[in-house]
């Protein structure tokens, strides 16, 4: 049966099946080679993988996330990210990446994260005299933020697969968040100079002062969110509901930019990435159970304890998977589908299940840079209006860069486990 469950997933997407339909049509071949299983089964399972309390922060994240790209707060927090580093040559590429910093802090999701700051800043880096390649990798490369830093769609999946505290994997997200956005920010500081871009990045800066009052109401969005999460004033499906009714009151009450036209566009945005993700879900619940009744995990288990003695070589192995992985396939299918599996392995080695979710999560993000699938390469190229092999050569030293700030993520867990032990006392 798994061998044609997996020879089935296989061929589906490489003809181009959508990977919600190819994981579910998968699913159905391996049931029909099965004497003992209803077909019933497909429906059950199904409902059952999307039953569950905390997936309902997803679509609440999403819709506060669309209410914050309508509500002027995208904009305000790029004034805030330029009136803070665009004093210095590269400033205006480097409030690029601080913006996707504070926009992830709601949205949850890197792909609008692309849209929403990359509308504005791509092109004022481009009059600025950047060239449009170079505008578009930096987007690219810096949304992934939006997954990384809390509140994040893939780390309430992983959470949900694997039975880990949300809580405890929002927090964890800060050190690495903080850690590429650090890195990014490096990087292009560098290049710039090495260049000679970025030298009138000082040119319409506003002052620190303004900008700071004017963003205030857009930061009370991530400080309801992440604070109330962190003093347990809420649970994280909770803090998305509060997430909502803070970006209707700043959209609605504090810029006045929201109008009741705006709403059933934003609405049908939200129901439309809801329902592609909520079917991914479901389908990868089935798929999970027929794995697990075959008992594959444990054979994977198995071979791996006999083929990788530490826990070294054994996150080494599974990071070069998941960066292969991550090029193929939809981060949200592949948390689902893997880190089930993954995960007791990762236990059985001695490795904190909060530290590798984090491991999985970065390793995945990098596949939203990457081709054939990166879906962040697409979206940044689509603002920018250029082709994906025009990217390709300015966005090599980005990915080369989040790839090592993922070896120093791996094997130094106090980056992900010291800020759980700090804010929530390890538990």
């Amino acid at each position: 049966m798994n061998a044609a469950i997996a020879l089935s997933l296989i061929i589906l997407i490489f003809v181009g099946v959508p990977i919600a339909i190819a994981i579910g049509l998968a699913s159905v071949v391996g049931i029909q080679l099965h004497d003992r299983l209803p077909m019933l089964l497909v429906a059950q399972r199904m409902f059952a993988g999307i039953d569950s309390f905390p997936l309902m922060a997803i679509p609440l994240f999403i819709l506060a996330g669309n209410l914050m790209s309508a509500g002027g707060i995208s904009q305000r927090l790029v004034d805030l990210a330029k009136a803070m580093v665009g004093g210095i040559q590269g400033g205006l590429a480097c409030s690029c990446v601080l913006t996707c910093l504070m926009f992830a802090s709601v949205s949850g999701s890197s792909v609008a994260t692309t849209f929403a700051i990359g509308a504005i800043l791509i092109p004022a880096m481009v009059r600025h005299a950047y060239p449009k390649p170079f505008a578009a990798s930096i987007q690219a490369s810096s949304a992934e933020l939006g997954v990384l830093i809390p509140p994040s769609i893939p780390l309430i999946l992983y959470g949900v697969a694997t039975d880990t505290s949300i809580g405890q994997l929002f927090v964890a997200g800060i050190g690495p968040g903080l850690l590429v956005a650090s890195a990014l920010m490096l990087t292009v500081i560098v290049i710039c100079r090495i260049r000679g871009l970025g030298l009138q990045d000082r040119e319409d800066r506003p002052s620190l002062r303004a900008a700071t009052l004017s963003a205030l109401p857009a930061l009370m969005v991530p400080i309801i969110i992440i604070g109330g999460i962190y003093l347990g004033v809420f649970t994280p499906t909770e803090a998305s509901a509060a997430a909502v009714a803070a970006a209707l009151l700043v959209g609605f009450g504090f810029y006045r930019e929201l109008s009741w036209r705006d709403l059933p566009m934003i609405l049908k945005r939200t129901v439309i990435s809801t329902t592609a993700i909520m079917l991914i879900i479901s389908a990868a619940a089935l798929f999970s159970f027929l794995i697990a009744r075959s008992g594959l995990p444990n054979e994977i288990a198995a071979w791996f304890n006999t083929v990788f003695e530490s826990r070294f070589a054994f996150l080494l192995a599974v990071n070069l998977l998941l960066l292969v992985v991550g090029m193929f396939i939809e981060t949200s299918a592949a948390i689902l589908v893997l880190a089930p599996i993954l995960a007791p392995i990762a236990i059985s080695y001695g490795v904190d299940p909060v530290h590798f979710g984090l491991i999985v999560v970065v390793n995945l993000a990098l596949g939203m840079i990457t081709p054939p699938l990166g879906v962040n390469l697409f979206a940044a190229c689509s603002v920018a209006g250029i082709p994906v092999e025009r990217i390709i050569p300015q966005l090599l030293w980005f990915v080369l860069v989040v790839f090592g700030c993922l070896m120093i993520i791996t094997y130094v867990p106090a980056i992900t486990l010291a800020p759980v032990d700090l804010l929530l006392g390890g538990g």
